[in-house]
C-alpha cells in the first residue's frame, strides 16, 4: 500500500508540473530520476541557463518505480529522458522495448561494461554499496566491518533498511548476496536465509530515502545498507552524524546510467540534455558537489576529490553475472517480498 501510494503521490506530482507549466512558452523537458533534489535542481537550473527556451521538468522517484512508471505510459510516454538507475534495471526496460537507442559522443570513454551493446542506455556513475551507521552511537571499531557482520544478534532491532522493492541500491545488494550464496552453495536457499536473518535484525523498511536518513540520524535506528554517495552526501551537508564502511570482502560496484524513453516527445532536446549532464566538467561538478564516481576513464584521477581516490584504492567488486540478475532479480525480489519481508522481523 505504501508503494502504491508513493506511485500516486508522484504521478499528481508530473501532474501538477505540467500544469504549472501550461502558462509557459517554453518547452517541457521531462526527466524521471532517482538521484535527488539537490543534484536535479542543480542540473536543471545550469541546463535552463544554456537553454532559455527549455523548462526541465523532474520526477524523483525510486528506479524500480521510474521503470514501473514507464512499463505503464509504454503507449503514451511522459517523460523524455531518464536520468540514473543500475544497469541491471535499464538492461530490463531495454528488453522491453522502453528505450531509444543513442550513441553518446564520448561512447568510446566507456567500457564495454558500462554500456547497452545496441546504444540503449550509457554510464555516468559508479555506485559502491555500503554499510552505514550513526557515528555518535556506533564507533568505527564496533561498526561492522562486512556484510556478514550485521547479521550479528547485537544489531537486533537497530537496523533500518530503504524498502528494497523500489530501490535500486538496495536490489542490487539483495541480489549480490542471493548470488554469491547461489555460486557457493548451488542454491539460492542460502541467499534468502541470510535475508532472513537480516529481517530479524531490522527494525524498519522505509518507503523513501529521506526517511532512511531521518531515522538513522535521529537514533531511531543505528546500521543500514545503502549506497555511498548518497551515505557520503548526507554526511558532508547535514549535520546527521552518519558514516560509512566499504565492505572488506567486497560490495556490488553498480554502473548508474542514463537513457532516452522510447517515444518521447522531445527526442533531440533529450539528446541534449544527456550529453549536457555527462560532460567532463558536469561529471566533476557532480563528483565534487553531490559526491558522484565518475564512470568515464578519461577524466583525470587528479581532477577529483580526494574521496573519490581513496574509494576507488578500497573497493573491492563483487564478482556479478549481470545476465543472472537481469534474468533472475524481479523473481527473486518477488519471492523476497511474499516470503521474507517481516517474517522474523524485530518488533
Amino acid at each position: 500500500m505504501l508503494r502504491d501510494l508513493a506511485r500516486w503521490l508522484a504521478a499528481v506530482l508530473l501532474a501538477a508540473l505540467v500544469a504549472c507549466g501550461s502558462g509557459d512558452s517554453r518547452t517541457a523537458l521531462v526527466v524521471y530520476s532517482p538521484h535527488g533534489k539537490d543534484l536535479l535542481q542543480y542540473y536543471e537550473q545550469a541546463f535552463e541557463k544554456a537553454h532559455p527556451t527549455v523548462d526541465v521538468q523532474w520526477v524523483d522517484m525510486g528506479s524500480q518505480d521510474v521503470l514501473d512508471r514507464l512499463r505503464s505510459e509504454r503507449a503514451n510516454p511522459q517523460a523524455d529522458v531518464w536520468f540514473g538507475a543500475p544497469a541491471e534495471t535499464f538492461a530490463r526496460a531495454a528488453n522491453e522495448g522502453l528505450l531509444a537507442a543513442y550513441r553518446p559522443s564520448w561512447a568510446s570513454k566507456l567500457p564495454d561494461e558500462a554500456h547497452d551493446p545496441k546504444n540503449l542506455w550509457y554510464g555516468t556513475y559508479l555506485t559502491p554499496e555500503v554499510i552505514a551507521y550513526n557515528a555518535q552511537v556506533v564507533t568505527a571499531a564496533d561498526a561492522p566491518k562486512d556484510w556478514d557482520d550485521v547479521l550479528d544478534p547485537k544489531w537486533k532491532g537497530k537496523i533500518i533498511i530503504r524498502d528494497p522493492v523500489a530501490s535500486g541500491s538496495m536490489r542490487a545488494i539483495f541480489a549480490a548476496i542471493i548470488s554469491r550464496e547461489l555460486k557457493r552453495t548451488g542454491s539460492t536457499a542460502a541467499g534468502f536465509d541470510w535475508l532472513r536473518r537480516l529481517d530479524a535484525n531490522t527494525k524498519e523498511y522505509v518507503i523513501s530515502p529521506t526517511m532512511l536518513y531521518q531515522k538513522l540520524g535521529q537514533r531511531e535506528g543505528v546500521l543500514s545498507l545503502y549506497d555511498m554517495p548518497d551515505i557520503e552526501t548526507l554526511r558532508q551537508t547535514t549535520k546527521y552524524p552518519i558514516a560509512s564502511r566499504i565492505p572488506a570482502s567486497g560490495t556490488p560496484l553498480l554502473v548508474d546510467g542514463i537513457a532516452l524513453v522510447r517515444g518521447s516527445r522531445h527526442p533531440d532536446l533529450a539528446k541534449e540534455f544527456y550529453e549536457f549532464v555527462t560532460t567532463p566538467e558536469a561529471l566533476r561538478a557532480a563528483a565534487n558537489k553531490f559526491v558522484r564516481m565518475p564512470a568515464r576513464v578519461d577524466i583525470p584521477a587528479d581532477s577529483l576529490p580526494a574521496w573519490i581516490r581513496d574509494a576507488r584504492a578500497e573497493i573491492r567488486p563483487m564478482p556479478l553475472d549481470p545476465r543472472l540478475i537481469a534474468d533472475s532479480l524481479d523473481s527473486w525480489m518477488k519471492y523476497w517480498d511474499a516470503h521474507v519481508r517481516n517474517c522474523c522481523r524485530a518488533r
